[in-house]
C-alpha cells in the first residue's frame, strides 16, 4: 500500500495518457491500488443488462480510475500544477505547494500563510543583523 499525495476533492491535471492536459476534480482515491478516480477522465462505456421492469438496461458511461502517477495536484493559490511538499504546522503534517508554499489542505491554509509570513520576517531580521555585523568589522 503506497502513500498518495492526492486526496478526494483536490483539483488535478492529467500529465500522461490519452487524457493529457485535462483538469478536473478527484472523486475518489484508492491508495491500495495507487489509483485515483477523476471526474470526466477515462470515461468507459459499460453494457448493463436490464434486471427488472424498472431498471433500464443499455449503455452506461462511467468514470474509470487512472494511476496516481499520471496526475499532478493544482495549487488553489497560484493555479499551477505542482509537486506536493510537507510541513509541520501546530503538530500536524500539512501538504504544501512546492512552487508558492501555500497550503493544499483547506483547513490549514490560514495557519500555513501565517507561519510563512513569520519565517520571512525572521529571515529578513537575521540578514539585516549579519549585514550590520559585517559593516562594523
Amino acid at each position: 500500500m503506497a502513500k498518495l499525495f492526492v486526496k478526494s476533492g483536490d483539483t488535478v491535471v492529467v500529465v500522461a495518457g490519452k487524457e493529457k492536459g485535462k483538469q478536473a476534480k478527484v472523486l475518489g482515491v484508492s491508495p491500495k491500488d495507487s489509483r485515483v478516480l477523476v471526474e470526466g477522465v477515462n470515461v468507459v462505456t459499460k453494457h448493463q443488462k436490464q434486471r427488472s421492469q424498472e431498471d433500464k438496461g443499455g449503455l452506461i458511461k462511467k468514470n474509470a480510475p487512472i494511476d496516481a502517477s499520471n496526475v499532478m495536484v493544482v495549487c488553489p493559490d497560484c493555479g499551477k500544477a505542482t509537486r506536493v511538499g510537507h510541513k509541520v504546522v501546530d503538530g500536524k503534517k500539512v501538504r504544501v505547494c512546492k512552487k508558492c508554499g501555500a497550503s493544499l489542505d483547506k483547513a490549514m491554509a490560514k495557519k500555513v500563510k501565517k507561519q510563512a509570513k513569520e519565517e520571512k520576517t525572521s529571515e529578513a531580521k537575521t540578514k539585516k543583523s549579519t549585514a550590520k555585523k559585517a559593516e562594523a568589522k
